[in-house]
């Protein structure tokens, strides 16, 4: 598969996805969630979706455990809406950019002002 069409397959999943979340899953343990990003594997066979999470350590862990319970429900809803030969099993994981970004972000304001 091209990259091109394999980059218009990840985004669909995650438009698709970004949808069923922000619709609101009925388990208490998902809180406020963000799909950043899709990364499927050429066989279709497998999607790793990246996700931020509003909150601690404790409650990302519990927003990806509600996910990965959840991952039927959303895989029915990727296979009903895309209508791929394929549904990929769906793998969770947060995405750690943003966390990085603010880190690098608090470094360069605390070197400058070191440079003050």
């Amino acid at each position: 598969m091209s990259a091109g069409r394999m980059r218009r397959v990840d985004e669909a999943i995650r438009e698709v996805l970004s949808d069923a979340v922000g619709e609101g899953l009925k388990d208490p343990r998902i809180g406020f969630v963000t799909v950043t990003d899709v990364k499927t594997s050429p066989d279709l066979r497998h999607a790793r979706v990246f996700v931020t999470v509003l909150g601690d350590q404790d409650r990302r862990d519990a927003t990806l455990e509600g996910l990965q319970s959840a991952h039927g429900l959303l895989q029915r809803r990727l296979a009903r809406e895309l209508r791929m030969k394929r549904t990929p099993a769906l793998q969770f994981a947060y995405d750690e950019t943003t966390d990085r970004a603010m880190h690098i972000e608090a470094l360069l304001a605390e070197d400058d002002e070191d440079d003050r």
